[in-house]
């Protein structure tokens, strides 16, 4: 299998999805769908919500397919 990783940002946080990782779960989908949709190309929007929800979103990730990193901070 490929090593795929994807970034999204919003300028101020970047999502990172590692696909291998992701079980499907939906905890993203469901708690943040004008963020994350499947049924969207990028499925990943992250200008649709706040830096402060995105954040608390993908710390729900059970996976780990979802993390983030503060733009500030790299």
């Amino acid at each position: 299998m490929k090593d795929i990783t994807k970034k999204y940002t919003n300028g101020e946080v970047t999502i990172v999805w590692v696909p291998d990782k992701c079980i499907h779960s939906g905890i993203c989908f469901r708690g943040l769908g004008e963020v994350f949709d499947p049924q969207r190309k990028p499925w990943i929007v992250p200008e649709a919500a706040t830096t402060e929800q995105i954040v608390n979103q993908v710390k729900k990730c059970p996976s780990g397919a979802l993390s983030y990193y503060m733009n500030s901070d790299t």
